[in-house]
């Protein structure tokens, strides 16, 4: 036997023992869902999940790449989950929209994914509960905030469960995969605008037509052979689409931010965001009064955002992301403080923020 098949035995016989780690794993995993059904406990636990991929992290020798490892175990987490009571996710579809890229991303291939057609409906799922979890973008790096979504929180008492940062990355896709077959081109306006740059100096004068998302538009693309689409790698899989380009978007460090959200927040993780909304009151140094308590208690703001209310004209509500956990004293006591200043104030939440 030659030293290659030597090698290949053992890679056999090494595969053979994790497979039947992997049964093992999964024979303890339905034990605990029958131990959290008789405490009446959520079998999903998002706190110990972190806690296994952190501590794989920490223990991992190598070769074997870090992140190769997170990708391996979200798998298997999200299997395990399975095993104990099937994961339902609502998300802003349709199917292959990077929503639901970012939704794969964080709760793996096992999960049952449910497509909603608006921001609203992901909503709605959540509260009449025929999903767990939601998820629906918040903002863009390049293009900014998404309105609908920061709407949705005036009037839901949903809670922010994670966020969920993802690195866009935009495609020109067509059945043939030919340039000089495309005479059109479809695309939501947000992708549209995150690759202007790039289709004015390849396709210049090409009419591009607008879809209601991404997924939209391959779908259409994989219809009409003369027809291009701006949409993502998993676009081009699920229509079987071909590439012209990968990689047209005009700003490379381009990510958008997702959120999860549940009827119920996460415990503290140590690395956590929260969220609120606030109206103020109509004063000279309004604004002041408000960002006052986060310099007392030494709180750093990440994002501060304002809408109008739509109750009252020239009435502003505003939304801040803060580090820390509500359960975190200076976090509680900075937002005791502001409520003496504001109108109203709801947290939409506390939850580990995204790697």
């Amino acid at each position: 036997m030659s030293e290659l098949d030597e090698l290949r035995k053992k890679i056999d016989e090494l595969d053979l023992r994790i497979v039947g780690l992997l049964n093992e794993r999964a024979g303890v995993a339905i034990e605990i869902g029958k131990a959290k059904q008789n405490k009446n406990l959520n079998m999903h636990s998002p706190a110990r999940e972190k806690e296994i991929l952190r501590r794989l992290a920490e223990i991992n020798p190598g070769p074997f790449p870090d992140n190769a490892l997170k990708l391996i175990y979200d798998e298997i987490l999200s299997a395990s989950l399975s095993l104990q009571q099937p994961l339902k996710v609502a998300y802003l579809g349709p199917s292959a929209t990077f929503t639901h890229l970012a939704a794969s991303r964080k709760f793996g291939s096992s999960t049952e994914y449910l497509p909603e057609s608006t921001i609203r409906g992901v909503f709605e799922a959540v509260n009449r509960e025929k999903a767990q979890y939601g998820v629906v973008p918040i903002e863009n790096s390049t293009e900014g905030v998404v309105n609908s979504t920061l709407d949705m929180f005036i009037d839901s008492d949903l809670k922010i469960a994670f966020e969920i940062m993802l690195e866009v990355r935009h495609n020109l896709l067509s059945k043939t995969g030919n340039r000089e077959d495309v005479k059109k081109i479809f695309s939501h306006p947000q992708a549209r605008a995150q690759c202007r740059e790039w289709l004015e100096k390849n396709f210049p004068g090409l009419p591009v037509i607008e879809e209601s998302s991404t997924a939209a538009a391959a779908e259409r693309v994989s219809k009409d052979p003369s027809a291009a689409a701006v949409a993502s790698e998993l676009a081009a899989s699920v229509y079987n689409l071909e590439f012209i380009e990968k990689g047209i978007e005009d700003y490379k460090n381009n990510y958008t931010r997702f959120l999860v959200i549940a009827k119920e927040s996460p415990p503290r993780t140590g690395r956590d965001k929260t969220s609120v909304m606030l109206s103020i009151k109509d004063r000279a140094g309004a604004l002041y009064s408000i960002l006052r308590p986060f310099e007392k208690h030494k709180i750093n703001l990440s994002k501060i955002e304002s809408r109008p209310s739509r109750r009252k004209a020239w009435e502003y509500i505003f939304f801040i992301d803060m580090e820390g956990h509500i359960e975190d004293k200076g976090v509680r006591k900075a937002v005791n403080d502001l409520k003496k200043e504001c109108l109203f104030l709801k947290v939409l939440g506390s939850y580990p923020s995204a790697e």
